[in-house]
């Protein structure tokens, strides 16, 4: 087990109306980073939904033109103490994490036309659409902080096939127009 995982403690915490604001600045602080390689800068994971119980760690998706230019600047987003993590389990993310053990932050930066990116982002506006949706995945999400507190794996585990299935449900809500992208 890494060491990031062997300490980490999972709080599921209510929604924080400051966590927008939070984005924002961050975004603004890592936007130089990037250059004119970025794209865009998208706030999505559970901390982007409004009044969805989140863990208090802010995910933050880039969308870059060259994801082998981030590659090579790995070093750069060290000074905002992000420390790259690679792929990460995803082919062609790369994925830095601010905050140890318990996260702050993570940045998952994919090169435009990444299917990945569309994944993330319908995931968020179906939750922010469907109230229902997101008050099961909170419900969800607090049963498995409270059961595997220690054990992010398996909370990670928990939520796995709630998630897969939501995001069929979203990416076939997507192909209907119904995402923002913003």
């Amino acid at each position: 087990m890494n060491e990031m995982k062997k300490h980490r403690t999972i709080v599921v915490i209510p929604y924080n109306p400051e966590w927008p604001s939070q984005f924002e600045a961050e975004a603004a602080a890592l936007r130089p980073f990037f250059g004119d390689n970025l794209i865009a800068l998208h706030h999505i994971g559970s901390t982007s939904v409004p009044r969805l119980a989140a863990k208090p760690t802010l995910d933050l998706l880039g969308v870059v033109k060259s994801l082998a230019l981030v590659t090579e600047t790995r070093s750069n987003f060290e000074a905002l103490e992000y420390k790259s993590r690679g792929a990460f389990g995803i082919e062609g993310r790369e994925f830095f994490v601010k905050g140890s053990p318990n996260p702050t932050h993570h940045l998952h930066v994919f090169e435009e036309g990444s299917a990945e990116i569309l994944r993330h982002l319908a995931f968020r506006d179906y939750l922010r659409a469907h109230s229902k949706a997101a008050q099961e995945y909170a419900a969800l999400k607090t049963k498995l902080a409270a059961l595997y507190k220690l054990d992010p794996l398996r909370y990670q585990e928990g939520k796995s096939d709630w998630i897969k299935r939501v995001e069929r449900q979203a990416l076939e809500w997507a192909a209907h127009g119904n995402y923002t992208s913003k």
